[in-house]
Order: C-alpha cells, then structure tokens, then sequence
C-alpha cells in the first residue's frame, strides 16, 4: 500500500510537470521528502525507470526524461495524465487513437468474430441504453458497461495486438467520466449507434460495423470539441 501510494505521487508529479524533464533527484533527496525507506523509493524508481519517465545513474541521481521517452500508451501514465492541467489535450489524443482503433475492430469483428460475440454486444449496447435513458450516464454501472463494451469489441476483432489496447480505452472511458465530461442523459444516437455495431457484427457486415463504431467514438470527438 505504501509502495504504490509513493508511485502514484511520484508518477503524477512527473507526469503534470511538477518534476520536469532534465530535473535531476537523488534517493536520499526522496528519501527525506517522502519519509519512506530507501528500499520502498529502489522499487518506485525502478517502475518508473520502465515506464521511460526516469533514467537512475550512479553518481548522477535519478533524471527525469522528456516525454518522447516515457511509455505514453501505458495504462497508468495515462490516468497519471489525465489528472493533470492538460486533460482535455489528452483526451482529444486518446479519442484521435480511437477514432483509428475501434473502426478497424469493429470490421475485423464482423470478419471474424462469431455471432455469439456480437449477441453479447448487443446485450451491453441495450443494458447501455437503459442505464443512460434512465440518467444513470454518470454511474458506475454505465461505466462498467461501457468499458466492457468496448473490451469486448476489441478482443472481438481477434487480433492480440488490438485487444491488448483495450487499457487505453479503458483510462479514456474512466477519465471522462471522472472529469464530469460524460452526459447524464447522453444522446439516443450513442445508443443507436453502438447498437448498430453489434447488429452489424451479428450480420458479418464489415462496412456497417466499421461506419457505426467510427460514429460512436465520433459523437465524443463532438463533446470533447464543446468543451
């Protein structure tokens, strides 16, 4: 519990920029600031270091890198990011990763994916609109739903690749609805759309599904646009 209540600290004060890159630390120095052992800050420092936002030298410290060095895609560092002054700026990036993601998904899972896979879309997209036409759009349930909509459809596409992203859009749905930027009552189009999908899939329509999965996440380019 300690452990990961120091990496949270430490990863959100690089991540926002609290600690730059080219800012150089030393154990001893987060040793002090922290009041954890130096064994607890080793551990920190090493996930750190694999995510790409640290680089540790003997007789130097512990250096932050830039950004082009950190792993961006990382679950963690995302939501690390996310709670940060340029939220919206990363949910404009991650909603543009998206936008080439679940389309591409979408059309392998109506290749590929057997019907009983797009049955289970489909039962999602409805318990989807129930909860939103209900107001529920900013409970966890719909939340929960949500990401496992959009779980499914990537593991649905049967390309490990793709299905292994699905933590991006995870940290994306998470995000806009802890930044409050996810309607309580949203739109009946989202709900037609990510019904559709799975019509389409159910159908083995490439086209369709393709079309209707780019609208779903098109609807939140829109939102995040009005912002």
């Amino acid at each position: 519990m300690l452990h990961n209540a120091v990496l949270e600290r430490l990863g959100i004060e690089i991540a926002q920029g609290i600690r730059p890159p080219g800012s150089v630390i030393t154990l001893a120095q987060l040793e002090g600031e922290i009041g954890v052992s130096r064994t607890v800050i080793r551990e920190v420092v090493r996930i750190l270091e694999s995510m790409g936002m640290v680089e540790s030298r003997r007789r130097v410290g512990i250096t932050v890198l830039p950004v082009a060095a950190w792993s961006v895609l990382d679950p963690q560092l995302i939501r690390w990011r996310l709670k940060g002054d340029e939220r919206l700026t990363q949910l404009h990036r991650l909603t543009e990763m998206r936008l080439a993601l679940e389309p591409t998904a979408a059309r392998l899972a109506a290749h590929k994916a057997p019907a009983e896979v797009g049955l289970e879309l489909l039962e999602l997209a409805s318990r989807l609109r129930i909860l939103g036409e209900a107001g529920q759009g900013h409970s966890r349930p719909y939340l929960e739903t949500d990401i496992a909509f959009h779980a499914l459809l990537l593991a649905a596409s049967g390309n490990d690749m793709i299905a292994s992203l699905h933590g991006i859009v995870t940290e994306v749905l998470a995000g806009r609805t802890e930044l409050g930027l996810s309607p309580e009552h949203p739109v009946a189009i989202a709900f037609d759309n990510h019904e559709a999908v799975a019509r389409a899939i159910v159908d083995r329509d490439e086209d369709l599904a393709e079309q209707h999965a780019r609208a779903v996440v098109m609807e939140v380019w829109q939102e995040l646009s009005n912002q």
